[in-house]
């Protein structure tokens, strides 16, 4: 069977040879922006991998924060862990329904707070149906598992670190949003959210870097970085709409062979929804 581009994917194949593997457990991490009308949850319940779990990131997340879906207390995280069923040594595989959207997200989630064995399954969901693998539904339950937190600040950029790092210069800030939105051109989904992008920031919209639902070449990958004026041989911070795609960034940048950065975790819903913070268009 065909290798994976890189050693941070696995096959449709090798997981269906590995489904009953007692230390494995498949990660639904499935979420879709508002616009689509499709609901990730839903979805699941209706058709998923054989033994997969459903991480819903807008659940898994700091509910004391006014912004969508941020990355949550290390307690709560562990908390949601166990109750998944998800414990310290287990080898984690992610998928979503796209092919490469929230998985990402999901996976960069795993790695901030400590995971050391966590793959993304190449083509997603769309690739596992097309191969002819089996799918079940409802909710997949398993037992309790000691889940240890380990949270890893250096995977995570707070506004205040953003705007450091603008004005010095000590890292590139990608945005992963269209160009159009990056731009102005086109209005943000969000209600109350500016349009533009930050000043200093260079645009790598998430889809150059994705192919037929999967992870483009490296080439392809370091041409997109190219074309923005982007090194990931220097430092990076991602950003984005809300922490999603800004993971997809990251994940490509660490297939490269090179540290996937930090996600700037509140990303332009964040900067755009302020009124103190500079705004460019154009």
């Amino acid at each position: 069977m065909p290798k994976p581009a890189t050693r941070h994917l696995v096959s449709t194949d090798w997981l269906a040879e590995h489904l009953g593997d007692q230390n494995l457990v498949v990660v639904d991490g499935s979420w879709h922006l508002p616009a689509t009308q499709r609901n990730g949850l839903l979805e699941y319940l209706a058709a998923h991998i054989p033994s997969a779990v459903y991480f819903d990131i807008d659940e898994i997340a700091d509910h004391s924060s006014p912004l969508p879906h941020m990355l949550p207390p290390p307690k709560a995280f562990a908390l949601h862990m166990v109750r998944l069923g998800i414990g310290d040594g287990m080898k984690i595989v992610v998928y979503d329904g796209v092919g490469l959207f929230s998985a990402a997200r999901v996976w960069w989630s795993f790695l901030a707070f400590g995971v050391k064995d966590v793959k993304i399954l190449e083509g997603g969901f769309p690739k596992w149906c097309a191969d002819g693998h089996p799918v079940e539904k409802d909710m997949v339950t398993r037992k309790p598992a000691k889940f240890t937190a380990r949270f890893n600040r250096r995977m995570i950029a707070g506004i205040d670190q953003v705007e450091a790092i603008l004005k010095s210069g000590s890292a590139q800030v990608v945005d992963s949003r269209s160009a159009e939105r990056f731009r102005g051109d086109a209005p943000e989904p969000r209600p109350g959210v500016r349009a533009g992008h930050m000043p200093g920031s260079r645009n790598v919209p998430y889809m150059s870097v994705i192919e037929n639902g999967t992870l483009a070449s490296p080439e392809k990958i370091r041409a997109a970085l190219a074309q923005a004026g982007v090194d990931p041989e220097k430092p990076v911070v991602t950003s984005c709409g809300s922490g999603v795609t800004a993971s997809i960034l990251a994940f490509a940048i660490d297939t490269l062979g090179k540290p996937p950065g930090r996600v700037y975790d509140g990303s332009w819903v964040e900067w755009g929804g302020r009124q103190d913070t500079p705004v460019v268009k154009g």
